[in-house]
């Protein structure tokens, strides 16, 4: 099973500094905060700008939200920075042995379950806020 990418909690962490923060959030501020390279954190930020989460002003630098945090779910974030591909949070081992009967159908039995617990864990998403993880923080 791969884990869904630490991109998310990445994107979480800084879409919510922007949205507390009263100092620019640049690149470097934000790294401080993440304690990650400030190289990563332009490349989420790149992925939110294009997913339409922020805005980022050029020459100075600095990000700020382009919608209020109760408008921006943590699903929207997982989409933006692709921490999974669609429909493809699980995946199969390849090769099974064709010759068993369980290598020969695990994977079509066990993919419905596993869409449809990406199913329920993306409506979950789809029900938090940025804002109600803000106010968690306080």
């Amino acid at each position: 099973m791969k884990q869904i990418s630490t991109r998310f909690s990445i994107a979480v962490h800084t879409l919510s500094l922007i949205a507390v923060s009263t100092n620019d959030c640049t690149g470097d501020f934000i790294a401080g905060s993440v304690n990650t390279n400030p190289v990563i954190i332009r490349r989420i930020i790149g992925m939110l700008k294009k997913a339409g989460l922020v805005e980022v002003r050029p020459g100075v630098g600095g990000a700020s939200l382009l919608k209020s945090p109760d408008r921006i779910t943590l699903l929207d974030v997982y989409r933006a920075v692709n921490a999974a591909e669609k429909d493809q949070l699980f995946r199969i081992h390849d090769d099974p042995n064709i010759q068993c009967s369980v290598g020969r159908n695990i994977e079509q039995v066990l993919q419905t379950e596993l869409r449809d617990a990406q199913s329920v864990m993306e409506q979950r998403l789809a029900q938090t806020t940025l804002n109600d993880l803000i106010k968690k923080f306080q």
